[in-house]
């Protein structure tokens, strides 16, 4: 695997960075540039110490800047990223995953042509401008979770993380954490602005499309990620992304 691009080392206020990994396990980094994240093929795994996005082929993520971040994937994944000085434009001030249109998704391959160690002539300038311009507008995905930071709940999100398919209830995973059931919903309502089992559900989905991504069959999905009926696990991916996992990808 190559060595990690590393944006601090570009005087560039806004530039396009494209990067295809046969697998991924980025370091956690911070950077001053707000950061767009498009997956043009593969699904990648981006994770910040307050959230988790998957995002696959279409589809990108915003960081804003400073944010601590960590991107894996453990098959091949294109992607272009987008690195902007916090005051180069009005920009997102929140970090999540959003659906770049066709335009903004040609604008990306066009910037990531250009020389980003020297200053752009005046039609880069007005490309990588008219970039900038439609961020603000892009819509948000359903392709995050809220990652708690009581280190109680912690501790049940990192074991329903390890293993989504397990079939314990909130009183045994409480229980194992160290703190009441009923603590423990309130906290995650607090800490996520999700009732525990939405939580779960949105990780079973996250943890589906990775799967999914990796090349696996639906009925392995549906099992690894705790359904045991995959007409069920169906109608959910369905509800949530707006088609069936076996179309989802093509």
């Amino acid at each position: 695997m190559m060595e990690a691009f590393d944006p601090n080392h570009v005087d560039q206020a806004v530039f396009v960075v494209g990067e295809r990994d046969e697998t991924l396990d980025e370091p956690w980094r911070a950077c001053p540039h707000a950061r767009l994240i498009h997956v043009s093929d593969g699904v990648l795994t981006v994770r910040t110490e307050t959230g988790r996005w998957v995002v696959p082929p279409g589809h990108a993520v915003w960081i804003v800047p400073n944010v601590l971040h960590r991107l894996s994937a453990p098959r091949p994944v294109q992607r272009y990223s987008l690195y902007a000085a916090a005051d180069a434009a009005p920009l997102p001030a929140q970090s999540g995953a959003l659906v770049p249109d066709a335009l903004v998704q040609a604008l990306l391959i066009a910037a990531a042509a250009l020389p980003y160690d020297q200053p752009f002539d005046e039609p880069a300038s007005r490309l990588v401008q008219v970039l900038l311009d439609r961020l603000p507008g892009l819509p948000a995905a359903p392709l995050g979770l809220n990652w708690p930071g009581d280190p109680r709940i912690q501790r049940i999100a990192d074991a329903l993380s390890a293993d989504p398919a397990q079939p314990a209830v909130l009183e045994d995973l409480a229980t194992a954490a160290g703190v009441t059931a009923r603590t423990a919903a309130r906290l995650f309502v607090k800490e996520t602005g999700q009732t525990f089992g939405q939580w779960r559900q949105q990780l079973r989905l996250l943890v589906a499309l990775e799967h999914l991504g990796a090349g696996a069959s639906v009925t392995q999905v549906a099992l690894e990620v705790g359904y045991n009926d995959v007409s069920s696990f169906i109608a959910v991916f369905r509800d949530a992304f707006g088609d069936t996992p076996a179309r989802y990808f093509r």
